[in-house]
């Protein structure tokens, strides 16, 4: 059971990035799904994180510029950034509660992510 990451890279302030992350493995269900991030010296802290029935929850930091969504049928979360600032920059996990023999929480590898001109 593993949670892959994907689509991290470098961008110019202003510009957009997709991050995806997929749960693949003996899963019987998937429940929250979502990001965080970790800039260095900072701690790890909430992007977003979404339901299986699409509930969305977002740092204030990235309200209307960032987008989760997910696709049940591929065990697979989508970020969709926008607007991206320097301060955005950090390693970003992707985070899921899973259901293999009992429900756990796992962690993806990081994909990072920077801002820059």
């Amino acid at each position: 059971v593993q949670l892959q990451a994907s689509g991290g890279g470098l961008v110019q302030p202003g510009g957009s990035l997709r991050l995806s992350c997929a749960a693949s493995g003996s899963i019987s269900s998937v429940n929250d799904m979502g990001w965080y991030r970790q800039a260095p010296g900072n701690e790890r802290e909430l992007v977003a994180v979404i339901k299986r029935g699409g509930t969305t929850n977002y740092a204030d930091s990235v309200k209307g510029r960032f987008t989760l969504s997910r696709d049940n049928a591929k065990n697979t979360v989508y970020l969709q950034m926008n607007s991206l600032k320097p301060e955005d920059t950090a390693v970003y996990y992707c985070n899921a509660d899973l259901l293999v023999f009992r429900w756990k929480n796992y962690w993806g590898q990081g994909t990072q992510v920077t801002v820059s001109s």
